[in-house]
């Protein structure tokens, strides 16, 4: 059981060393995370358009149906 443990952490070091990580090692603070802030601002900007984009139609499609269905009528 322990064997298999420390196996376990071997291969999990090992992984981790190939693993590509979104900071750089030989910066010194805020500038290390220079790539991961750039990212996670995209992101939040991607999150903000498409959220935006989403409400206007969903409010467009409100007006449509609301006018077809009460506007017509009268």
């Amino acid at each position: 059981m322990i064997a298999k443990a420390k196996r376990f952490v071997q291969e999990v070091r090992v992984e981790l060393a190939k693993a590509s990580w979104p900071w750089d090692p030989k910066e010194k603070g805020f500038k290390k995370y220079r790539e991961l802030t750039d990212s996670t601002t995209v992101v939040i900007i991607g999150m903000i358009l498409m959220g935006a984009y989403v409400a206007f139609f969903d409010l467009a499609l409100i007006g449509i149906v609301s006018f077809l269905t009460t506007g017509a009528t009268h």
